[in-house]
């Protein structure tokens, strides 16, 4: 019964709040009290009792109440930060001041006109609680500035959200001011070696403190995207400045809670239904935060410092601390705890039981990738240690498996992006591909052709269905999953014939005449695939009799290639054809259907699904740089070659002919999706008179075709294929891949081309993806409580499916 008094007690007061016209005193403790002082609200009773109607209402007609009840329930944080909470009431009065500012920030975030109220001092409004050092009235802190900091120590508050190292009675409460929070880190790991006691009482209390900040750095998604990269946060900014004594041990208790999680446990199955599992949704909260902090000004790449500068200064590196400390992480068992911990995590979701449901299966994958992701971009020896080991390969495999289980949901085309993404950054290191000759024996059930062979296998397999059996919307990334492909292709050593047989199954609809003449960019696609069967036949042709022997199968293509028509005739006759014909590129190898055991196929999304819209993608010239692979392995870059175009002859470039515009100017980067479909639309209604393939377009580039080696290597084999067929009689082909196997090419090939790697390389097209992505990610995943839910968010657009 007391339960059901005190919330209607609450909503009593908020009902109030909405009613009066009459400003209410600051002093009137008695009124802003009920607010708070109700020991059984929950974050959930909150959001019911103060609805979003209301909220803006009192914003709008009574703005004084508004800007008083925040200010009041910032005070109220600032006090408790300082007594330390000795108290069951005080703690419970943090907890309800946290849930009301996390449901109203998102509406003070929504009115342009009341962003900057938090970054204003409050005139005259006593001074309690506020910095006492500085006494005149200028030196006050803005309200944000105290909100952040009384967050931050409450985060390190013994007995609230931390384990007091004190012993006796209350009267020995630890002074706040004094206490050295790096004793207090949540969870060992980097750098801290005590692992203290599970308190589910903790672990809430730090979720809901979480959430109230997350919520203060939330003030980006309602700014529009901007081409301009360099927007900071201030909530973000000041929280990651010296500013913020707790910046370390925050930090260091964020990376080590995630990375130490693990949600088996003890591998009791069905645990999870008993029990609930209050660390995974700090976990949650936690490595949100922690992408949310880690956005480092401006586009431009940041370059770790180097070794020897590694612990000498703190000015060494950006200004945000957060940045600073991921980025000078440097021991190997730091490097270590932080991977396993990741591949733990990112596998978590494959792992298959005999018992259904019977394990524990964590919904923050697209979180962890952007951790990653962001581990990788600003500490370059963390890269190189993920690489130097084959745990790489512990990454690899759970992303090709959300690849391969989202590509048929338009919901997820962001997770395909980060996924696609992560492989590029790794693709670009030699040691990546050399991981891939590693075979590939774990059973994760992926609705892929069964076969037996490498993680490189595996690679193009997953990377085929994409193509063939994904979304429209994908088409954007095919440029990328190539260029991947291409990247590694020098060091695979010996592909499997499912692999091979992809390979050629996807030049195969690329070459088509429609394909190519259909769209200024399609002929990039062929050119990839030539530059990686190239790569494999100039470096690793010994052990690759299977991709060969598929090259000598549909010759065919090859020369269809070479004697491409040009005339303008032909070319409106392919055309024509397009028109009539379904997607070429959806066939499928029909010897292969059957799927591996316990896989099910990618479904779309159910209708009703919200998604987030995202910015669209540069295109994989303004992604990457050339690096040339010189004799002892290091890399040299290559200078881009720009040649001016004519709008007809659209993106026909000197050397860099695989490279692609992805037929948009620089500015076009920052359309929402929604606005890129439009475009689209209203492009492909005009397409005849959009684009017109003209004989001289076409020579430009069928010139340059590089079709030399393996026009060479069918000139020289298969006369001597054709030749054992008759005179042994044979149809099989096992004898002719024997026959292959010890062949050799030795001195018959064109001299070997120089390795080229097109290396991931950071802009402000891919900071603001990035952070569009990463925004809504959280405001989706975010939805018990519903903290942005029908708020005016402006970074992107929400869309039912």
């Amino acid at each position: 019964m007391g339960n059901t008094d005190s919330k209607l007690k609450f909503r009593k007061a908020v009902i109030q709040l909405t009613t009066k016209t009459q400003p209410v005193e600051a002093t009137d403790d008695a009124f802003w009290d009920q607010f708070w002082a109700d020991t059984s609200t929950t974050v959930q009773d909150v959001f019911a009792l103060v609805p979003a109607a209301e909220i803006r209402a009192v914003r709008e007609e009574s703005p004084s109440n508004l800007a008083t009840l925040c200010y009041k329930a910032v005070e109220k944080l600032v006090q408790a930060a300082e007594s330390g909470c000795p108290s069951e009431r005080e703690k419970q009065v943090v907890l309800n001041c946290t849930r009301i500012l996390s449901r109203i920030l998102p509406y003070i975030f929504e009115d342009q006109d009341w962003r900057g109220f938090f970054w204003s001092t409050v005139p005259g409004a006593g001074r309690a609680g506020m910095d006492e050092m500085d006494e005149d009235d200028e030196g006050a802190r803005p309200l944000a500035e105290s909100l952040l900091l009384a967050i931050a120590d409450l985060l390190f508050c013994p007995d609230f959200t931390v384990q007091s190292h004190k012993r006796g009675g209350p009267d020995s409460a630890e002074d706040m001011q004094s206490l050295d929070s790096c004793e207090y880190i949540w969870e060992a790991g980097v750098g801290f070696a005590q692992s203290p006691p599970l308190n589910y009482i903790h672990d809430l209390n730090r979720t809901e403190l979480l959430r109230l900040l997350l919520t203060c750095f939330s003030e980006a998604m309602y700014l529009p995207p901007s081409p301009d990269g360099n927007i900071l946060n201030p909530w973000v900014t000041f929280f990651c400045s010296t500013e913020n004594r707790h910046a370390l041990p925050l930090f260091t208790s964020l990376i080590n809670v995630v990375c130490a999680y693990d949600p088996v446990g003890y591998g009791i199955p069905y645990n999870h239904l008993l029990f609930s599992d209050y660390r995974e949704q700090l976990v949650e909260q936690a490595v949100q935060i922690l992408i949310v902090t880690l956005e480092h000004e401006g586009s431009q790449p940041h370059r770790a410092p180097s070794p020897s500068s590694m612990d000498e200064q703190d000015s060494a590196g950006p200004d945000n601390l957060f940045v600073n400390y991921l980025s000078r992480i440097h021991r190997e068992e730091d490097y270590d705890f932080v991977l396993k911990g990741l591949a733990r995590l990112l596998t978590n979701p494959l792992t298959q039981t005999y018992l259904p449901n019977s394990t524990k299966k964590i919904q923050f994958h697209q979180e962890l990738l952007v951790l990653f992701w962001k581990l990788c971009d600003f500490n370059k020896k963390f890269l190189f240690f993920v690489l130097k080991s084959s745990d790489v390969l512990d990454i690899l495999v759970p992303i090709l498996y959300y690849l391969n289980d989202a590509r048929a949901d338009q919901s997820r085309v962001g997770l395909m992006h980060i996924g696609v993404f992560i492989l590029l950054l790794l693709s670009g290191e030699r040691n990546f591909g050399v991981r891939l000759n590693k075979p590939y024996s774990l059973h994760v059930p992926m609705d892929i052709p069964v076969f037996t062979g490498t993680h490189a296998d595996l690679l193009i397999v997953v990377f085929h269905k994409i193509i063939t059996s994904g979304h429209q919307r994908l088409q954007p990334l095919y440029d990328c999953l190539l260029t991947i492909v291409v990247n590694v292709s020098p060091y695979l050593k010996s592909l499997s014939m499912v692999a091979a047989n992809k390979l050629l199954h996807l030049l195969e609809a690329f070459s088509t005449n429609w394909f190519l003449f259909s769209a200024a960019q399609n002929h990039h696609l062929v050119f990839f695939l030539l530059e990686a069967f190239n790569n494999i036949i100039q470096y690793q042709f010994d052990g690759n009799c299977n991709l060969v022997y598929a090259i000598i199968r549909k010759r065919s293509v090859f020369h269809q290639l070479a004697n491409l028509p040009t005339d303008p005739a032909s070319i409106q006759k392919a055309l024509q054809r397009k028109k009539k014909s379904p997607d070429a590129i959806s066939r499928t190898n029909s010897q292969e259907t059957v799927s591996m055991e316990g896989s099910r196929p990618a479904v779309p999304a159910e209708p009703g699904t919200l998604k987030a819209s995202l910015v669209a993608m540069p295109g994989i010239d303004k992604l990457t740089e050339k690096s040339q692979v010189s004799e002892d392995g290091t890399m040299v870059a290559v200078p881009q070659t720009e040649t001016p175009r004519s709008p007809e002859h659209s993106s026909v470039a000197g050397a860099s002919d695989t490279e692609s515009n992805s037929g948009r100017d620089n500015e076009d980067v920052f359309y929402t999706e929604a606005e890129m479909a439009r475009r689209r639309l209203s492009s492909a209604s005009s397409a005849a008179t959009y684009w017109n393939p003209t004989p001289e377009w076409v020579l430009s580039w069928k010139s340059k075709l590089p079709l030399q080696t393996i026009m060479r290597l069918l000139q020289v084999l298969v006369p001597q294929v054709e030749k054992i067929c008759i005179d042994k009689g044979l149809t099989d082909e096992s004898e002719i891949l024997k026959f292959l196997q010890h062949g050799t090419l030795v001195g018959l090939l064109p001299v070997p081309h120089p390795i080229l790697i097109r290396k991931y390389q950071a802009n402000s097209g891919t900071a603001m993806w990035f952070r569009t992505y990463m925004w809504g990610v959280v405001y989706l995943r975010n939805v018990d409580p519903p903290i942005w839910y029908d708020t005016d968010v402006r970074l992107f657009e929400i869309q039912r499916m």
